[in-house]
């Protein structure tokens, strides 16, 4: 929160010495035409939107990955495993930061709605070159709610009201996460409202800037979210879940929401980064998830993992210390070793990163159905009948095709006493490489896929982290309100559960 005020600092000081140019002093001749003295929203919308898979080097990780393609989630929910430093997957890291989320994507996307609705800037050549006030204004909304649901999700109550306003509030409250969900609604549902028929936006390279698809991805934030609410508040996930509903979520793979990486360094796959660019090869298939898909003759394993050196399929064992990991020999692209990779699909250098897919929506209307949120009472043949259509669904999207006795065998066919655990931990497989704090939402919701901790946890109690703890800025700079939160939510720690999932 104090990067506002170096920022503001600097943009004064930087008004103050142009301002003090007189003509004859040259104050114009260094002036490069390709940077903008004011503030672009179209390269404000492309700055925040790549902020959510992006991948750069850094001097303490491989690689610094996105929100979308986070790796902390995917080790939570045992998706994938760590093959040289294990401290992750044991649980050592307890602090993660979401500094780089307020004073990034989520700063931009106020900058953007404030050009537009300032009376003093959203007329502005420069404002209004980036597409009509409304249309810009409803994009960055729902872009802005994606990633506060997202802060939520991970730290429980967090700076939400008085958050992102500058030098009004630099130490800002912690809001509770009921009524920051409660807000996030009422933003999704009134940005959705707000796209007119004016200029397209630019910048926007997640939609190039279609209405349509804009309104899909807020409708499919607003039903997970509801779906969010299962435990903590049954009867408005099941009003919002129904209202998402008919405001139109994805409904075929082809509205699947995707991040596009591309065939070069600007923008390329993580996994590509650290396996091929800095040869570090941390990270393989888990265990649990080759042991799962081999136990159901699953035809994903070959698009999920390599094959090891001896042209089979096996799991990185999960959450090992260092030493033990040491034995295991994940090898290279191109020459396999004793585990297998992550498979070519997800690992290219343009590997798309699937942030909410058909298949995932199917998985939920199907939990919906035995919940009975949509027809007024548990229906379990509509929901046998969504869950293996969302099976299905999956399989189209990673290119294999399922006889009909996978659908029908034991563990597959779908059951109605353990219904729920079917359909989330068949939703934990199609999420692989995607969105993992989906996954880890629902594991933290339902306790599926049941999952083991790691044998050699680094953790007060050893559990899987069901929450991540406070960056320390807070406790720093915002000492007050830090003490607050810790006295109302519990403890900083990654084993306090937070409201969604208490």
């Amino acid at each position: 929160m104090k990067k506002n005020i170096l920022n503001l600092f600097l943009v004064a000081t930087a008004i103050t010495v142009i301002g003090g140019c007189k003509p004859g002093d040259f104050g114009d001749i260094n002036v490069s035409p390709n940077s903008p003295s004011s503030a672009v929203p179209q390269l404000l919308l492309t700055s925040a939107e790549r902020y959510m898979g992006r991948t750069t080097a850094s001097t303490s990780v491989a690689t610094a990955p996105g929100i979308i393609n986070d790796y902390a989630p995917k080790l939570y929910t045992q998706q994938i495993s760590e093959t040289l430093y294990t401290s992750e997957s044991r649980y050592n890291t307890k602090i993660y930061n979401y500094t780089g989320i307020y004073n990034n994507p989520l700063e931009d996307l106020t900058t953007i709605i404030n050009l537009n609705t300032d009376a003093a800037t959203k007329s502005l050549p420069s404002v209004l070159g980036s597409g009509s006030n409304a249309n810009q204004i409803a994009t960055a909304r729902i872009l802005k709610a994606f990633y506060l649901q997202n802060v939520t999700d991970r730290w429980g109550d967090i700076p939400y009201s008085q958050a992102l306003q500058g030098a009004a509030f630099l130490t800002p409250k912690f809001d509770k996460q009921q009524e920051v969900y409660t807000a996030l609604f009422k933003e999704l549902k009134e940005a959705a409202a707000q796209f007119d028929g004016g200029a397209t936006v630019k910048g926007d390279f997640l939609f190039s800037g279609s209405v349509a698809k804009w309104k899909i991805f807020a409708a499919t934030i607003r039903m997970n979210m509801a779906l969010r609410l299962s435990k903590a508040d049954p009867t408005t996930g099941k009003a919002e879940f129904n209202l998402a509903l008919a405001a139109g979520v994805i409904n075929s793979n082809a509205d699947n929401v995707t991040y596009l990486t591309l065939g070069e360094s600007a923008n390329e796959n993580n996994i590509y980064y650290n396996y091929q660019v800095v040869g570090r090869y941390d990270y393989a298939t888990s265990n649990t998830m080759v042991n799962k898909l081999i136990s159901l003759s699953d035809p994903r394993l070959p698009v999920y993992a390599d094959k090891t050196t001896d042209g089979t399929y096996v799991g990185m064992p999960y959450g090992l210390t260092q030493a033990l990991a040491a034995k295991y020999l994940p090898g290279k692209v191109g020459n396999p070793g004793t585990i297998s990779l992550i498979g070519t699909a997800f690992r290219s250098q343009n590997s798309p990163i699937r942030i909410f897919t058909y298949p995932e929506v199917l998985f939920s209307k199907a939990e919906a159905y035995k919940l009975g949120w949509i027809t007024g009472a548990p229906d379990e043949a509509q929901a046998a009948t969504t869950y293996l259509a969302a099976i299905a669904a999956n399989m189209t999207l990673n290119g294999v095709t399922a006889p009909a006795t996978y659908y029908t065998q034991a563990g597959v066919a779908y059951v109605p006493a353990t219904g729920l655990e079917q359909i989330i931990t068949q939703k934990w497989i199609a999420n692989y490489m995607g969105y993992g704090y989906e996954a880890w939402s629902d594991w933290r919701r339902t306790g599926f896929p049941v999952l083991t901790p790691s044998a050699y946890p680094q953790n007060i109690g050893g559990k899987i982290p069901v929450r991540q703890a406070y960056t320390n800025d807070e406790p720093s700079l915002n000492a007050a309100n830090y003490k607050l939160v810790i006295a109302s939510q519990g403890p900083d720690e990654l084993n306090t559960p937070i409201w969604l999932f208490k």
